[in-house]
């Protein structure tokens, strides 16, 4: 039986693979107190025991995210057992590789009870700890896909469009309260988690993250960051994530016919899709022991450890600081000559 802490408390959904993995580590070390949501027992049980040999107190929890009610539950196990919510942050997701029409209602629903609603009911039992005690920091883990969608992802992107205008509206809401509730965003370039091996995939080979790719352990710091310094509305990671939503703000058209052609040769490697591979849309495929994925994908070889422009993301201020003395230094040199 855990007993109640005085460390922070962060409760992160997704917690057993990928991002979700690498994040409940860097919050392990960070001292808090880490309650782990997932569907997959196998994946939860050995990101609780890298918790707790970081020395910090692991609330494995069995949730499926599509489900509110589950989800609530679970929200009042963790503030019973560990104490108030500090820190939520919702990463969840499940998708589908495959062009939209060979995508099935059934499957692009599922999609979006996960990957969008998982975010819905995340935030609401959250928000329903946290807004009376007029503190917590929300944090929504998103992508580049947010707001520039790509072709062979239409289920994902549909949902994570749908997530950043969800939060806005929120933030919006609280911002009228008065609340010093905090809902932040992380926008996150490609990463090499295992889903590419475990997602639902109809394409002739195997999919791969555009690149360039970051390790996980790039996007768990960008979240801890967030979550501890949560007055910026979002932050973004990669430099491709900013060239991608620069490239779409300006020029989306020309971006449509870029990813036209190169879109689908990107997310695919040389090697041939097994038919054979286990697929997590309907259940976990770490549901049993010694199944368990951990937070790094295929690609290891080719993925970036660090990103600058993440540095450039949370020290904005000093970045415009040295952007405004450089243009002051060439504005008075031009004066001289």
């Amino acid at each position: 039986m855990h007993s109640r802490t005085d460390a922070p408390v962060v409760v992160v959904t997704g917690a057993s693979g990928g991002v979700g993995r690498a994040t409940v580590r860097a919050f392990a070390r960070r001292g808090y107190a880490v309650a782990l949501l997932a569907r997959g027992g196998g994946g939860l049980d050995a990101a609780a025991e890298e918790v707790e040999r970081a020395g910090a107190t692991a609330l494995p929890l069995t949730v499926d995210v599509a489900d509110y009610e589950a989800v609530d539950q679970a929200a009042g196990k963790v503030e019973e057992t560990l104490g108030p919510i500090s820190v939520w942050v919702n990463d969840a997701f499940t998708s589908v590789f495959a062009p939209f029409i060979d995508i099935g209602p059934d499957e692009y629903r599922r999609v979006t009870e996960v990957t969008y609603l998982g975010y819905v009911h995340g935030t609401r039992a959250a928000l329903k700890r946290m807004r009376h005690r007029d503190r917590g920091v929300i944090v929504q883990v998103g992508s580049a896909l947010a707001y520039r969608g790509i072709p062979l992802q239409s289920a994902y992107c549909g949902a994570k469009h749908a997530i950043q205008g969800f939060t806005e509206s929120l933030r919006c809401e609280l911002l009228h309260e008065g609340s010093e509730v905090r809902v932040t965003m992380v926008q996150l370039p490609a990463v090499n988690t295992p889903q590419f091996t475990w997602v639902l995939s109809r394409l002739r080979r195997q999919a791969q993250p555009v690149p360039p790719i970051y390790q996980p352990e790039v996007a768990a710091r960008a979240i801890v960051y967030a979550a501890e310094h949560p007055r910026r509305r979002e932050y973004w990671v990669g430099g491709n994530t900013v060239a991608t939503l620069i490239a779409n703000a300006v020029a989306p058209g020309v971006l449509d016919r870029y990813l036209g052609r190169t879109g689908f040769s990107s997310q695919q490697t040389d090697q041939p899709h097994d038919p054979d591979q286990p697929v997590n849309l309907w259940a976990p495929v770490d549901a049993a022991p010694g199944t368990d994925a951990g937070a790094h994908g295929d690609f290891d070889q080719s993925s970036h450890r660090r990103s600058p422009q993440l540095w450039a993301s949370q020290h904005h201020g000093t970045v415009a600081a040295a952007a405004g003395g450089a243009a002051l230094a060439a504005l008075a040199g031009i004066l001289r000559r």
